[in-house]
Parts: structure tokens; C-alpha cells; sequence
């Protein structure tokens, strides 16, 4: 998916400078993930309202507007996801806040060719690159990492999933995943 919350911000600050000062210094990363690890927006927010109150309009907006951040699917990936659909099983395992997660269920229908096999950090409250997640979805849908890929943008998690024993696949903005597929010997065509 392609997520940003700068697709939302730049318009709401109409300045680079401020908008990317908030993002690295108030609503960061660090913040946003615990709501992927379980934390509700609605406590998360707070939380943050309480260490900056300054910033209270900005950080209600966050989650206010959490749909404008989401983008869109990335077509290209997607278009892969399609051809392997009916000739392996797929999985997902995803960091995500277990009440933004059906927003993205409910308008992106790529989804459902994971047939309701999905992992989600915010409903599970573990989250990559922790072996538990990893751990939770081999033993849900009795799979074997040896026999699987791991597809995902963050090297930290594909660095789990090598300790694992999985094949991996690291996404990159100019990683085209057919290639990567077939080098694999994944032969989807």
C-alpha cells in the first residue's frame, strides 16, 4: 500500500518545512507504530496531546484523516498478487492498527485474495519484526517457513523472517516483484 501521512499534511500545513518538523518530531514513527502494535487512535491521540498540547489540532487531524494518507494499492505489486491467485496460497501478515485495517479491507479489493488469512498487528498486539507474529502465523495456518516467501519494504522484517528460514523478497520503490518471483524459481504465468 502506499500510506503516507504527508498526503494529508502537506495540504493541512502548506508548508514542507513544518509539516516535516511535526512528523519527525511530534507525530513520529515510534508513535504511530504502538497504534499498530494494539494501542486504540483514540488513546494513542490523547497520549500525545498530553506531551503536546501545542500541537493538539495537528495530532486530532492524524488519525482524523488517516483515509487521505492512504493512497492507494501499488499496481504493479498487486497486478503479481493476482497472477498467483489460484496457483499458491497466500498470506498476509501486516503492521496495522486494528481499527485502520478495515478501511483499507473495505476499499481495496486485492485483499480478498487472501481469503481472510491475514495477520494483523493491531488485532493480534505483537508486531514485526518481533518472531512472534512471524511465529503466530506459521502456527494459524500450519505453514513451514522453509516452503514460504516473506514479501515486505522493511529490512528489519525481512531480517526476521530470514531467521526463520523463510525465502524473502525486499521491496524496494525499483524492486519489480515478478523478477524477484522468478529468480526464486516462483513460476506464476
Amino acid at each position: 500500500m502506499d500510506w503516507d501521512p504527508r498526503y494529508f499534511f502537506k495540504t493541512y500545513f502548506n508548508n514542507d518545512e513544518k509539516m516535516e518538523w511535526f512528523l519527525k518530531n511530534i507525530a513520529i514513527d515510534e508513535w504511530n507504530i504502538e497504534q499498530d502494535r494494539g494501542r486504540t487512535l483514540k488513546e494513542g491521540t490523547e497520549i500525545l496531546i498530553e506531551k503536546h498540547p501545542d500541537w493538539e489540532k495537528e495530532i486530532r487531524a492524524y488519525y482524523d484523516n488517516w483515509p487521505v494518507m492512504l493512497k492507494s494499492d501499488i499496481p504493479k505489486n498487486v497486478e503479481i498478487l493476482r497472477k498467483l491467485e489460484g496457483k499458491f496460497h497466500l498470506y498476509g501478515l501486516t503492521n496495522w492498527s486494528a481499527e485502520t485495517f478495515p478501511i483499507a479491507l473495505d476499499n481495496y479489493d486485492f485483499f480478498q485474495l487472501f481469503e481472510n488469512k491475514i495477520v494483523v498487528s493491531g488485532t493480534e498486539k505483537l508486531i514485526k519484526p518481533e518472531r512472534e507474529i512471524f511465529e503466530l502465523l506459521l502456527k494459524r495456518y500450519d505453514l513451514k517457513a522453509e516452503e514460504s516467501v516473506f514479501i515486505d519494504d522493511n529490512i528489519k522484517n525481512i531480517e526476521t523472517a530470514k531467521t526463520l528460514g523463510f525465502q524473502v523478497v525486499h521491496i524496494k520503490p525499483e524492486t519489480d516483484l515478478g523478477d524477484e518471483l522468478k529468480n526464486l524459481g516462483i513460476n506464476f504465468n
